[in-house]
């Protein structure tokens, strides 16, 4: 019997922190954000993909969605430095990201970690879905391997 997938919805930066971002010109950690041209390749967490070389970013630091508490956490992000219409599809695991080894980090609603998995991002579905199958997991947050960075949120759809 073939395996259920399920449900979920990835959530990139939200446009109201983007905006808020952009035009103040600091950070969550209050700090003033970097301007700068893409080289190719830094990771967008506004649009789910990875930067053309010559496309102006930002890079600033950003507290992913957790209520507060002391896993709340403010690490670098790479967003584009005008507003863009965001990801093409947030109904499934971001096409462009498919292949990066990510660790899946499980949080509770009070934003505890509470599990989570290191996926080589070829079939990241039974991984989100064995994640989400624990009732106490409220939101997945998605990081790179290497440099913990925040990438996006995963939560059930």
């Amino acid at each position: 019997m073939p395996m259920t997938r399920t449900a979920y919805l990835v959530q990139p930066l939200p446009s109201g922190v983007l905006a808020e971002v952009r035009r103040a010109g600091v950070d969550a950690g209050g700090a003033p954000v970097e301007r700068s041209r893409a080289a190719g390749g830094e990771p967008l967490r506004c649009c789910l993909r990875d930067a053309r070389p010559g496309e102006p970013l930002l890079l600033f630091g950003y507290a992913p969605p957790l209520p507060p508490g002391p896993y709340r956490e403010v690490g670098p992000v790479f967003a584009h430095d005008a507003e863009c219409p965001g990801p093409a599809e947030v109904t499934g695991y971001p096409a462009a990201w498919r292949g990066r080894t990510q660790v899946l980090r499980a949080y509770d609603g009070r934003g505890r970690i509470v599990g989570g998995r290191l996926h080589d991002g070829t079939d990241p579905e039974p991984v989100v879905a064995e994640l989400l199958a624990d009732p106490s997991v409220a939101l997945l947050h998605s990081r790179n391997v290497v440099y913990g960075c925040y990438m996006f949120a995963v939560v059930r759809g």
